[in-house]
């Protein structure tokens, strides 16, 4: 009888790669921010106009709500990249204290 492969998730190698997960996320800003904490806090930060300035899209500049944002983004992957790379900005920024 052959031993089986269970032994290999026995392991204690098995148990780092679970592990590194978290660690391989740790300089992802975005790790375990939703959508809508993004856009929240670019608002908090920017205001509609400026991040519009920004970002010029439709749902920024004309009768801006966090919902109607959150719907376009959603669908929009490309306009979601740049709110996400913005969002990642804003926080470089904060850290050095601008």
């Amino acid at each position: 009888m052959k031993p089986t492969d269970t032994a290999a998730t026995d392991s204690p190698a098995a148990d780092t790669e679970s592990t590194d997960k978290p660690i391989k996320q740790r300089n992802n800003p975005l790790h375990g921010v939703t959508l809508e904490t993004v856009v929240t806090e670019l608002v908090a930060y920017y205001g509609w106009g400026r991040l519009a300035e920004q970002i010029p899209l439709k749902c920024f500049s004309s009768d801006p709500s966090i919902s109607s944002s959150l719907k376009f983004l959603r669908k929009t992957p490309w306009a979601r990249e740049k709110v996400e790379s913005l969002y990642g900005f804003m926080l470089r920024e904060i850290r050095r204290g601008k």
